[in-house]
């Protein structure tokens, strides 16, 4: 059985003997760690943290199957020109306050992939959204790498992995443009304008993805990012992801039916519970990466509250490849129940970090591979 069948065999509760190996990337420290140590080329550390298709190699290294993010579909929403990125200012430390493509003043150090912190928006009030962004967030489809779909059409019935088709996200990257501080208050200060902004981003994403579907690739699943909780729960009330996002949830996810696609993943960090019923009643069924972090994320108890409906990818602590192959043998005994359950796919719950040891990872990999389920 390919990786792929597989997939679908786990996520529709068909009878399966194993589960596939799955990734999540890497932070760019790990791999410059890993560098220096011997364990890879120079020209497979990547300057920006990515969980994409540039890391087969690497996973292939270490004994993954294949990376749950393999998506293909927007990379972005902003079409060109984007904003010109723009060094303003250097401090002694190195620190940079940069303004990004995206149109955020941001402060970085070169050399790090930690996130950078927030020094102002472009994206401010109405008058800033008209002239700076809704001209940069008109459909489109002169991006469109027709070769490479052409290319994925054909090898529809050879593909030996999932391949996923990448949706957009909904409100985190209307909370980049804003910044967490403005997207919070912004719909109290002006929601006419919240919701316009939504409602842009979400007509947008529909007529992308319609794109896509129609290119006559065949994709196994659909994949949303948002990154709207911390560890203390969502950063904005659920009811504005019920009422403002769920109907593009549901308009999207109800075209991918008709594509027969009807696994579809969310990837949202932090503690994501109170989010969960919005995205299951509007189609979205699959959470990633349950990142288990303080408060201990677990499909086993969402599973009982609402039923085979949801599904999982992740839920492995990715601290245990820090430390060694006891905590490895105790983490994957734990989530064998949940393997059990059906609908469950283990993978790290974030990127691998860089105090992560190579061999504990190949050693996971390995584990996984020989498991009985």
């Amino acid at each position: 059985m390919t990786n792929r069948a597989l997939v679908h065999a786990i996520m529709d509760y068909q009878p399966f003997d194993r589960v596939p190996v799955v990734s999540f990337g890497f932070w760019t420290e790990t791999l410059r760690k890993w560098r220096d140590e011997g364990h890879i080329a120079s020209e497979l550390v990547y300057d920006r943290p990515m969980a994409d298709i540039e890391y087969d190699t690497i996973n292939s290294m270490l004994g993954f199957d294949f990376n749950w993010h393999s998506l293909r579909g927007m990379s972005q929403y902003l079409i060109q020109p984007l904003f010109d990125s723009v060094i303003l200012e250097e401090y002694p430390d190195g620190k940079q306050k940069t303004l990004d493509v995206e149109g955020n003043i941001v402060i970085t150090k070169p050399g790090t992939a930690s996130l950078p912190y927030e020094s102002g928006h472009t994206l401010a009030d109405r008058k800033s959204w008209e002239k700076f962004y809704v001209p940069r967030l008109s459909y489109h489809d002169q991006f469109l790498d027709k070769d490479l779909l052409k290319k994925l059409a054909d090898e529809n019935e050879s593909r030996e992995n999932p391949l996923g088709l990448f949706c957009g996200s909904m409100f985190g990257r209307i909370r980049n443009w804003l910044g967490l501080e403005n997207f919070i208050f912004l719909w109290y200060d002006d929601p006419d304008l919240f919701r316009d902004i939504v409602d842009t981003v979400g007509d947008l994403l529909y007529r992308q993805t319609k794109l896509y579907l129609e290119s006559g690739v065949k994709f196994d699943y659909a994949h949303f990012w948002e990154d709207i909780c911390g560890n203390n729960g969502p950063l904005i009330q659920p009811e504005l992801l019920r009422d403002l996002a769920g109907p593009h949830y549901r308009r999207i996810t109800n075209l991918l039916k008709e594509y027969g696609i009807h696994i579809v993943s969310v990837d949202c960090d932090g503690q994501i519970d109170p989010m969960i019923p919005i995205w299951l009643d509007n189609g979205v069924n699959t959470m990633f990466p349950i990142e288990i972090g303080s408060w201990n994320a677990c499909i086993a108890p969402w599973r009982q509250t609402y039923g085979r409906e949801l599904r999982g990818v992740g839920g492995v602590d990715k601290r245990i490849f820090g430390q060694d192959y006891a905590a490895i043998d105790r983490e994957i005994e734990r989530i064998r129940p949940f393997i059990q359950l059906g609908g469950y796919i283990p993978c790290p719950d974030h990127r691998i970090p860089p105090d992560a040891k190579w061999e504990n990872v190949q050693y996971y990999c390995d584990k996984l591979h020989t498991l009985t389920v």
